[in-house]
């Protein structure tokens, strides 16, 4: 009897994770593999792999695909660099360390409808906005930026609100990093950029991984923000794969191709995040 509670104790656990994720990836492969389109009655007969043939060769598909990719990477790059940076300057003490850390880390905790409306009323609005007033202060004309720009605004809006993420990480990875090695480096000689490039950095590559894994899974899923500014558009230039299969789901009212794209976004998602950790567990480790 003494064997069997451990597994009663592991039990609710168990049957939470297969109703959570087990259940909903079971249904996923399976309407993915049917006809199943809502406006269309007794259309569930099997179609093997038509439904992956039709989203991969949907006209949004490419453009989806690589607006995905640009936004990870930018957002990745502009979060961790400006992450480290910031971090660096708001680890020494200052007057008004504290408050300065709070408003740094604050946009983290605003909800993505939210900081999508901020963004696209009170910052690039081209009439009343904040980008607008100031062009008009320095003598230029306005720029509508979810029109000229969308993939770019997009980039702005998701990076400022993962930001502040980043410096949290890398701001609790520099408190715990050896002062007693750091004094030694200066007493050798070595100068602030020293310290920085070969004791802060190495310091830092495990702190940067869990970002980029942690950034990645979220980024690749970005939705919100275009649905709420762009919806996607103009055209397909602000659509990623996320917005393109929540257009082929409740837009088309096609499941089972909404599905098959869900399941090959995982499968890219888990891609991109070996090759990711990978790639950047190597270089800040060298």
């Amino acid at each position: 009897m003494q064997r069997y509670i451990p597994r009663l104790l592991l039990a609710p656990s168990v049957i939470l994770l297969l109703v959570w994720m087990v259940v909903p990836l079971s249904m996923t492969i399976y309407f993915s593999s049917i006809r199943y389109n809502l406006l269309y009655e007794s259309q569930n007969n099997f179609v093997g792999w038509m439904n992956f043939e039709f989203f991969l060769t949907d006209p949004g598909f490419i453009p989806a695909v690589s607006n995905t990719l640009i936004l990870l990477g930018a957002v990745l790059i502009i979060t961790v660099v400006l992450g480290i940076a910031l971090s660096a300057l708001i680890d020494r003490p200052f007057f008004g360390r504290t408050i300065v850390r709070v408003l740094l880390i604050s946009p983290f905790f605003i909800m993505p409808t939210v900081n999508a409306l901020i963004w696209k009323n009170m910052m690039m609005n081209p009439v009343y906005g904040i980008f607008a007033w100031i062009s008009t202060s320095l003598g230029f004309e306005p720029i509508d930026w979810l029109s000229s720009f969308p993939l770019g605004s997009i980039i702005m809006m998701v990076s400022w609100q993962w930001l502040p993420f980043a410096i949290l990480v890398f701001v609790t990875a520099l408190q715990s990093q050896d002062t007693e090695q750091k004094e030694a480096a200066k007493m050798d000689g070595a100068t602030g950029w020293h310290i920085f490039r070969y004791l802060t950095i190495p310091h830092l590559a495990r702190p940067v991984a869990v970002v980029v894994m942690i950034e990645t899974i979220f980024l690749l899923t970005v939705f919100a923000e275009i649905f709420v500014s762009t919806g996607g558009g103009p055209g397909y230039d602000s659509t990623n794969l996320a917005y393109l299969i929540y257009n082929q789901a409740l837009l088309q009212y096609d499941v089972g191709v909404a599905s098959a794209g869900g399941l090959f976004a995982v499968l890219l998602a888990n891609i991109v995040a070996f090759f990711l950790i990978r790639a950047v567990g190597k270089n800040l480790t060298v």
